[in-house]
C-alpha cells in the first residue's frame, strides 16, 4: 500500500499505518489478543490523555522531570506518539491511531529529557521503580544515550527484572556512526529493539552492537502528536519500533497471564522471523530477527514449558564488557530462534516495494537535532523523529 501524497485528515491516518495490515492485525491478532488487563508503562515525555484516539486508555502516573504532574503533560509528543502505537484506539468509524493492543492501559511516567545531570538520572530510576510498584508489566522505554549506566539504573533494572515486569527499549538512531546500543537498552535483561522499514531491511540510522535482540517496523510511522488532542505526525526511529513490540508484549501477557516476563521474551525471540537479506541470526543488526506478533501469540508449549528466567540477564555488553554478545539464560544455554521463516504475522509484507509521499496532518514531520546525552533523553535527530 502506497501512502498517498496530499492526503490530510483524520479519517486517512489510519490507511497509513502499514504495520497494522503487515501483521495483519484485524484478523490474525486482535482475535486473539488486544491487551486487555495490561498495563504498560511509557517512560518518555509524558502523555496527553485527552488525545481522542487515547481517551480512556491513559491511568494517572507520575512525573520525575522536576515538575508536578500525573504524567500527562506533554509538550514534546513523543510520549504521546508512543503511547498510541501501543494503546490507541482510534475514534469514530475507522478514524485515527490504532495501536498493537489497543485495550491495553497507559501508566505515563514523564522524565526530563533535556539534560545528563544527576537530577536527570535519577528521574529514570525513580521512573522505573515507580512503573514496577504501579503494576506495569511492560516498560516501554522509547530514550536513550551512549554513556554507560551507573548502578542505580542498573539496580532499578534489576528490581524490574526481579518483579516479573518485561523492560523494552530502543538501541538509538546513529546507525553505522555510533555502532553500539545506547543505554538503557544495553543493560542486561532489557529487550533492546532496533528499526527495519517496510521491506524489512534495517533502517539506516538504526544503531545496532550485540545487545541488539529484536528488530521491529520504524519508518515511516504514523502516530499521535500532542500538538492538539485531534493532532497526528509521522516519524522514523528506534522509538517507534520499540512502541511495537512493547505492545506484542502485552499482547502476549494479557493472552497468556500465567508466563513470566522471560517466557514472554522468549516468545518474541524464538518466534522472529529471519532477515530476507540472510543475515545470520543472532546477530549485531537483527539481533534475533524480525518481530512477528501473531506467531509470538501462538500456543508454544515448548518455550511456555523451559526456564520462567530473564533469557537476556546474561547478556555480554559490548561497551566496556567482555563477552561476544551472543544471548544466554542465567543457566548457560543459548537462547536461540525457531528454525524456518514467514508464517503468520511474519515478514510478508517487508517484500513489498511501495511508493513513499508523506502528509501530515495538524502536526510536525520527523524531530529536531540534538545532541545526544545519557539515559533520559528522547530521540529527536533530523529526519529520524523517532
Amino acid at each position: 500500500m502506497a501512502i498517498g501524497a496530499g492526503r490530510a485528515g483524520a479519517d486517512s491516518i489510519r490507511d497509513e499505518q502499514w504495520v497494522l495490515a503487515g501483521y495483519r492485525a484485524e484478523t490474525a491478532l486482535w482475535p486473539v489478543s488486544q491487551g486487555g488487563g495490561i498495563t504498560v508503562a511509557v517512560i518518555d515525555s509524558g502523555v496527553m490523555a485527552s488525545h481522542q484516539d487515547l481517551t480512556g486508555q491513559v491511568v494517572p502516573g507520575a512525573d520525575f522531570s522536576g515538575d508536578n504532574g500525573d504524567g500527562t503533560v506533554d509538550r514534546d509528543g513523543h510520549g504521546t506518539g508512543m503511547a498510541s502505537l501501543i494503546a490507541g484506539h482510534g475514534h469514530g468509524d475507522g478514524a485515527g491511531i490504532m495501536g498493537l493492543a489497543p485495550k491495553a492501559k497507559i501508566l505515563p511516567v514523564r522524565v526530563s529529557w533535556d539534560s545528563a545531570d544527576a537530577v536527570a538520572q535519577a528521574g529514570l530510576v525513580r521512573a522505573i521503580r515507580f512503573a514496577v510498584d504501579h503494576g506495569a508489566k511492560v516498560v516501554n522505554m522509547s530514550i536513550g544515550g551512549y554513556a554507560g549506566a551507573d548502578q542505580e539504573t542498573r539496580g532499578a533494572v534489576k528490581y524490574a527484572v526481579d518483579h516479573d515486569v518485561v523492560m523494552v527499549a530502543a538501541t538509538g538512531n546513529s546507525g553505522s556512526q555510533a555502532a553500539h546500543v545506547e543505554y538503557p537498552a544495553a543493560i542486561p535483561g532489557v529487550v533492546a529493539v532496533g528499526a527495519v522499514d517496510r521491506q524489512g531491511r534495517l533502517w539506516e540510522k538504526s544503531s545496532y552492537g550485540p545487545e541488539t535482540t529484536l528488530v521491529a517496523p520504524g519508518a515511516e510511522i504514523y502516530r499521535a502528536s500532542a500538538k492538539t488532542s485531534a493532532g497526528y505526525g509521522v516519524g522514523n526511529g528506534t522509538s517507534d519500533a520499540t512502541a511495537y513490540v512493547s505492545a506484542t508484549a502485552a499482547l502476549i501477557r494479557a493472552k497468556y497471564p500465567e508466563l513470566s516476563a522471560g517466557q514472554v521474551i522468549n516468545r518474541m525471540i524464538r518466534t522472529a522471523t529471519p532477515p530476507q537479506d540472510g543475515s545470520a541470526v543472532p546477530g549485531s543488526r537483527y539481533g534475533f530477527g524480525v518481530l512477528a506478533p501473531a506467531k509470538a501469540l501462538a500456543a508454544d508449549p515448548v518455550v511456555d514449558g523451559g526456564s520462567r528466567e530473564n533469557p537476556l540477564v546474561g547478556r555480554a555488553e559490548s561497551q566496556g564488557a567482555a563477552g561476544d554478545g551472543v544471548t544466554e539464560s542465567p543457566g548457560g544455554e543459548a537462547v536461540v530462534p525457531a528454525a524456518g521463516a514467514g508464517g503468520a504475522g511474519g515478514g510478508g509484507w517487508f517484500g513489498v516495494g511501495v511508493a513513499v509521499g508523506v502528509a501530515l496532518w495538524g502536526v510536525l514531520v520527523g524531530g529536531v537535532v540534538a545532541v545526544v546525552v545519557w539515559v533520559v533523553r528522547v530521540r529527536r535527530r533530523r529526519g529520524a523523529g523517532g
